[in-house]
C-alpha cells in the first residue's frame, strides 16, 4: 500500500484565506440567512423573492430567459417554480408561439405579494449597504456581474 499523500495545513489556511470561491459562498449564505429572515412573515424565501423579481415584467417570460438571468439550469427553476404554482403566485402556460415552449408570470397574489415584500427588502438591503464602506456596494456589484 502506498502512503497517502496530504496537504500541509498551512495550505489549508492559504486557501481559506484567499479562495473567491469560498468567500463568495460564505457571504451568500449569510445574506440568504439574513432576507430569508426578513421575508419569514411572508411565508416567502429571498430565492422565491429574486425568482418573483425575474419575473416582474410586462409579458411572461420565456423559461430559458428566467433560467439563464438567474444563473441555474431549466430543470433547478422547474423546481423553484413549483411552490410558488401551488400557492397561485405564478402561473406557468404553454407559449402561443412554440407549443414546446413555456412562459412564466406573476398571478395578481404574485404582485401582491411581492410589493408586500419590497418595504421589507429595501430596509434589510439599506442596512447591509450601511456596513460597507461608501462605495463598496457598487464596485462589489460591478466585480461580481464580470464573473461569468
Amino acid at each position: 500500500m502506498s502512503k497517502a499523500q496530504t496537504i500541509p495545513f498551512q495550505t489549508t489556511l492559504h486557501v481559506r484565506d484567499h479562495c473567491l470561491c469560498f468567500h463568495a459562498q460564505r457571504a451568500a449564505r449569510r445574506l440568504a440567512k439574513r432576507f430569508d429572515d426578513v421575508f419569514r412573515p411572508l411565508d416567502l424565501t429571498n430565492g422565491q423573492f429574486s425568482l418573483m423579481m425575474a419575473l416582474n415584467r410586462h409579458v411572461p417570460a420565456a423559461m430559458n430567459d428566467v433560467a439563464a438571468g438567474l444563473g441555474m439550469d431549466r430543470t433547478t427553476l422547474t423546481a423553484k417554480l413549483k411552490p410558488l404554482e401551488r400557492r397561485g403566485l405564478v402561473e406557468v402556460r404553454v407559449d402561443a408561439s412554440d407549443r414546446r415552449s413555456r412562459r412564466i408570470l406573476l398571478s395578481a397574489g404574485g404582485h401582491a405579494l411581492l410589493a408586500r415584500a419590497m418595504p421589507l427588502w429595501r430596509s434589510a438591503h439599506a442596512e447591509v449597504e450601511a456596513v460597507l464602506p461608501p462605495g463598496d456596494a457598487k464596485r462589489l456589484r460591478a466585480a461580481l456581474r464580470t464573473l461569468r
